[in-house]
């Protein structure tokens, strides 16, 4: 594939994460909105997020494993197909339905589920390996982009306009997905295919949607209480349960919907391991406005704390793409190893005596944001690029996007219980930071294990692709 094509696969592949990431930041302003509009309780509202991230966790080992059995093309079309069908529910919702709008959710999450993972496998796919970290890092910047970008989008939008036109503005950005998508990206599919596992499907399915739910059911403020809870206990055992049951069942799959085989490589344990402790990290973020309150009260309130995320934000924008060039010269070990010593030191400095000081915070949020653009960006999917076959890219990327939001999940019920039984506050949070600080400075340790770049050539060259001339 020559340059100029390969720039309209990233521009397809650019323009498809754009949207599904640009979703998730765009809805936090017309909450209020939306609230009004439908007449339901705060805590039925919260299903607006929580079902997205139910569906997107299905969807995920679902897509990446279609994609690699049915090709990428169609699959990334039909990801796109389902995220626009999902905003075209939400908009058309009417006022006594919150179950339409609910629903449309659910097909958004689904479809967005394996946007990413699809885009990076075609990524591997159609870019030589000198060329990959760049590509990857783009991608990855999108997400900082969107962040950045979203509420203030969404706030312009609902000052001209209501808020169902968040979700109409996706559909002519799917249609020229799906219109440029259809023409340039590659037709991929294996010489012959194996019958679809359905059972371990569903078994994995039922399994992250009850863990999904169940800790999303945690009542942080109380915690210990709230887990004795029936609906917080049960879909926690049922989770837990059919951890050890899907092994079991995978075992026996002609072609299992998640290729235990790949844990056979340390490499893809690794990244696994440090996917999810990326989303630790990241998730626990939210909590900065309420660190910053309790720290700064006489100059920071509800109204301005969450522009101390802005650093955060910033950095993992600008460092995103950074980190994929230099990973194409150094190796994803160095870069690995870098963003997680800045997310422990990030960490620590959020549980010193620094959070009593505004530029404490400043300095604080970028650091985190320069570890979790290595983390969260181009070196964890690179290394899973390596580890898989062709034929199984987009299943080891899945595991990457599945991993991370498994540590999304955990981070708010972990950060929210230390802060909790600490008694809230300064005291409570900066507690929580320290933990997760001490999480941040293990991963550091478990990067040791990763391969360096020579190491990544000699694969490379293993596997008969090619290496870069300046290496």
């Amino acid at each position: 594939m020559d340059d100029k094509t390969r720039n309209k696969v990233l521009l397809v592949l650019f323009l498809g994460v754009l949207m599904g990431a640009l979703d998730i930041a765009i809805v936090a302003p017309a909450l209020p909105s939306i609230q009004a509009f439908f007449g339901v309780g705060a805590r039925v509202l919260t299903w607006t997020f929580t079902i997205y991230v139910l569906f997107n966790l299905i969807g995920t080992p679902l897509m990446a494993k279609l994609s690699d059995t049915y090709g990428r093309r169609s699959i990334y079309t039909l990801d796109v197909t389902l995220f626009a069908l999902g905003s075209l529910i939400v908009a058309l919702a009417p006022a006594n339905m919150f179950a339409m709008l609910l629903v449309g959710r659910a097909l958004q999450g689904f479809g967005a589920g394996g946007i990413f993972p699809v885009a990076s496998a075609v990524i591997g796919d159609t870019f030589p390996p000198e060329k990959r970290g760049g590509a990857l890092g783009l991608i990855g910047a999108v997400f900082g982009l969107a962040f950045l970008v979203g509420p203030i989008l969404g706030g312009v939008i609902l000052a001209f306009t209501g808020w169902q036109w968040l979700f109409i503005i996706n559909l002519p950005i799917a249609l020229s997905v799906i219109f440029l998508g259809w023409q340039v990206l590659p037709v991929t599919r294996p010489a012959s295919t194996r019958p679809f596992d359905w059972a371990g499907m569903a078994i994995l399915g039922i399994m992250l949607g009850s863990l999904a739910y169940g800790l999303n059911q945690i009542d942080t403020q109380n915690f210990f209480a709230s887990l004795a809870t029936l609906n917080v206990w049960l879909p926690l055992l049922i989770g837990v349960v059919l951890l050890f049951v899907f092994p079991q069942v995978e075992k026996k799959a002609v072609d299992p919907i998640l290729n235990l085989g790949l844990f056979k490589s340390r490499q893809t344990v690794l990244a696994s391991m440090l996917s999810a402790g990326a989303g630790l990290g990241e998730s626990g973020m939210v909590f900065i406005p309420a660190l910053a309150v309790a720290a700064m009260p006489t100059i920071i309130n509800t109204h301005n704390a969450s522009y101390l995320l802005m650093p955060v934000v910033l950095a993992m924008a600008v460092g995103s793409p950074l980190v994929g060039r230099l990973m194409d010269k150094f190796g994803s070990k160095v870069m690995v190893f870098g963003g997680t010593l800045l997310l422990a030191i990030g960490m620590m400095m959020l549980s010193s005596n620094l959070t009593s000081m505004l530029w404490g915070f400043i300095a604080a949020a970028a650091v985190i944001g320069l570890g979790l653009s290595s983390l969260l960006g181009a070196p964890m999917r690179y290394i899973m690029l390596n580890e898989a076959s062709a034929a199984e890219r987009t299943s080891a990327q899945g595991l990457i996007t599945l991993f991370t939001s498994v540590g999304q999940l955990t981070s708010s019920a972990l950060v929210g219980a230390v802060a909790a039984s600490m008694g809230g506050g300064v005291k409570g949070y900066s507690t929580a930071y320290m933990v997760v600080g001490i999480v941040a400075g293990i991963m550091v340790i478990l990067t040791f294990g990763l391969k360096n770049r020579q190491q990544e050539l000699s694969m490379l060259e293993q596997n008969g692709q090619a290496i870069p001339a300046t290496d």
